[in-house]
């Protein structure tokens, strides 16, 4: 059952109360062909046990500044906040906030770009010390974040309180004391106000807008608080009127008290409600991204500020809800559309792909990254053998697979060798592979790495439950790992998704001064497609329905920020290349964390070509403009392909149009060897190409 979208965000506004974040609920207005179902209320959370696992710690245990009870928030935009040496800046956007020696500080980060880079660094323009000696993370929802700064005994001296999607910055004091600030406020046109680098900023302490001054000293740089009392501060927007700050100052005067989510999933749109309750129900102020342009339930008229990703609307909202067209999970190509001849060649590549399988030539590694990549590699291979009527091809695939997946699925398969198994990290609260890769033992990428085993296993399990009920124990765990709407066996609810910025982030620890990043977002996309695949093939309706919602969000995040974003944005202006391959709380970079090579740019944001792919696809000029920007030299010149990552490229290429895959079919067939990603094979990239030469133009 669907409802329109507009219906869909008035049942979001009626769940503002609920803290959820697996219910299906909400979207916005202004995509017509949105629809989403009327909510339910309906938890994503796989009946897992992580007991199943051996314990082990596969890297020592970060240092934790986390107060007891609550999950390791790794794979968080304020990860550093909790875990690691030391606290770095974090980025909630559109302020950027640190801890300092004894308090904290906040700036609105001043964009700078370059040929390479967007860059939005933390910039303490006013700071404030309340005499702390450490912090912690106490407290966080699925949108904020609460420090409590504590005194040299450690007794709670205040909270600081940090939301993501807010221009304002609370803290509210536990005990009696000062505020020694870095700026002077002083009161004028009924508010306490400072300028710093030619920008406003406001002070919102005890009295409210009835009295501005309240606890100020003489020289406004000491404001003191009686225990509970609070202070906010609000950087004011570009363009915002007198009227505007009016309504920003009493937004600001209303404390956040929880942000929860709400998400829905139709058959053309995915939409998305965040609901930021206030102490008295009121609205507050939110920033609206270029990704929930079509947002509803917000008032947008107070102004802008420029940021890394472009150029944000301010907003009051009780409930921000938008949508994002749906992307339909996949695991086949559609062979159908293939003539005579086009499957005799493709059943050649197959059999000379299996046979290379089947003997090991093409490898199958056994840390997680690697080792799921070939295991979806091989899914994808076996797809077409079975397309094609390969019999015998197909079933020593599928014997080899369905064995492999088994022995990586043994939940005590780490009892008896270490390799090829997984155990449970109960500090990290978190599954590890016991050979990890790039930094899995700190849960760096594990939404990369547990895709691609979601993918294999719900290719090969989708018509065989027996094989499905065998590796559920474990395979539940990986989806649980990443997605789990929930919070199951300890593990932190969402713990790689990032409701509010619509993608997901990929460092563990996050310990940089730019705040967490992604790079593959293609990958990120390509997981929740895998655990949408499992879903189905154990039919979990609820976990398919967050994972539908999860793939149309990311991959709409992925064309806002990664590959087709708005390049005419004045806050960009200056930025010289197509894409941004790595993306920061804090900065964009045209780079990689392993090569220069400009393919390797365009390359890990597109890879793995998987049949949801074409929701990356973005307008076909922008396309080849992408690819020009990435490829060594003329689009029509076959040496050109020569680079790495040519394969994932050339069936980038199939999405501007029939005429563009054929031009790439013709290089492919010669397409040397070592150009051919590990995740894949010529056959499937040859399938590819075909099928996409086949239809009609988009």
């Amino acid at each position: 059952m669907a409802a329109a979208a507009g219906g869909v965000l008035a049942a979001a506004l009626a769940l503002a109360g609920c803290s959820i974040l697996g219910g299906p609920a909400p979207g916005g207005e202004g995509a017509e062909a949105v629809e989403a179902p009327a909510p339910e209320e309906s938890l994503a959370a796989p009946d897992v046990d992580v007991s199943l696992l051996p314990e082990e710690q596969v890297a020592p245990a970060p240092r934790m500044r986390l107060a007891d009870g609550l999950a390791p928030p790794t794979n968080r935009w304020f990860s550093s906040l909790a875990l690691g040496d030391a606290p770095q800046p974090v980025f909630p956007m559109p302020l950027a906030v640190a801890l300092t020696g004894g308090g904290f500080a906040y700036g609105l980060p001043q964009v700078q770009v370059t040929e390479t880079s967007i860059l939005g660094p933390f910039d303490p323009q006013v700071g404030a010390d309340v005499g702390a000696a450490s912090a912690v993370v106490s407290a966080y929802d699925v949108a904020s974040v609460t420090v409590e700064l504590r005194d040299g005994a450690g007794a709670a001296l205040g909270h600081l309180q940090v939301v993501e999607g807010s221009p304002v910055l609370r803290y509210t004091a536990a005990t009696d004391h000062d505020v020694a600030m870095t700026a002077a406020f002083t009161v004028a046109d009924g508010r306490a106000s400072t300028e710093v680098l030619d920008r406003e900023h406001v002070l919102v302490g005890p009295g409210g807008a009835d009295d501005p001054g309240a606890g100020l000293s003489g020289d406004g740089r000491v404001l003191s608080l009686a225990a509970g009392e609070s202070v906010a501060w609000f950087p004011v927007p570009d363009g915002a009127s007198g009227a505007a700050v009016d309504t920003l100052v009493e937004a600001a005067s209303r404390p956040v008290t929880e942000v929860s989510a709400a998400y829905g999933a139709g058959d053309d749109g995915v939409s998305t409600a965040l609901t930021y309750a206030t102490a008295d129900g009121g609205p507050t102020a939110v920033v609206r991204m270029p990704h929930q342009a079509d947002s509803a339930g917000a008032t947008c008229d107070l102004g802008t500020y420029a940021t890394v990703h472009g150029t944000v609307d301010v907003c009051t909202a009780s409930t921000l809800g938008w949508s994002s067209p749906a992307v339909e999970p996949g695991g086949r190509l559609d062979l159908s559309v293939l003539d005579d001849d086009a499957r005799a060649e493709l059943a050649d590549q197959v059999r000379a792909d299996a046979a290379a399988v089947e003997a090991g030539t093409l490898e199958s590694p056994s840390d997680t990254y690697f080792g799921g990549k070939a295991l979806a590699r091989d899914a994808n291979l076996l797809t077409l053998a079975d397309g094609l009527g390969l019999e015998d091809a197909a079933a020593a695939l599928r014997s080899g697979l369905a064995e492999r997946l088994r022995q990586w699925a043994e939940p005590d398969g780490c009892e008896r060798r270490a390799e090829r198994c997984f155990v449970h990290d109960p500090v990290l609260a978190t599954v590890v592979g016991k050979v990890p890769g790039f930094g899995s033992e700190e849960a760096n990428d594990h939404h990369f790495h547990y895709g691609y085993f979601l993918y294999a296993a719900g290719v090969v399990a989708a018509d065989d439950p027996a094989l499905a009920a065998d590796l559920a124990p474990v395979l539940d765990l990986l989806a649980a790992d990443v997605a789990s709407g929930t919070g199951v066996g300890g593990m932190p609810s969402l713990r790689v998704f990032d409701v509010y910025a619509g993608h997901s982030w990929a460092s563990g620890y996050a310990p940089f001064a730019d705040g967490n990043n992604q790079e593959s977002v293609s990958e990120a996309v390509s997981a929740w497609n895998g655990l949408a695949l499992w879903a189905q093939a154990t039919g979990d309706s609820e976990l398919e329905e967050q994972a539908r919602w999860m793939l149309g969000a990311e991959a709409a995040s992925a064309r806002a920020y990664w590959t087709d974003f708005d390049r005419d944005d004045p806050a960009l202006e200056g930025f010289g290349h197509q894409v941004t391959s790595l993306v920061w709380g804090g900065k964009r970079d045209w780079a990689t964390w392993f090569s220069a090579e400009p393919s390797a740019m365009l390359g890990i944001l597109v890879l793995p070509a998987q049949p949801v792919a074409p929701s990356l696809a973005g307008d076909p000029a922008r396309i080849r403009a992408n690819l020009d920007e990435a490829l060594a030299g003329p689009r029509d010149d076959p040496a050109s392909w020569d680079v790495m990552f040519g394969d994932q490229l050339l069936m980038y290429a199939a999405l501007a149009g029939p005429d563009d895959a054929a031009a790439a079919l013709a290089v492919a067939r010669d397409l040397p060897d070592e150009r051919i990603d590990d995740g894949n094979t010529r056959a499937y990239l040859l399938a590819w190409l075909l099928t996409h030469a086949s239809r009609p133009p988009r």
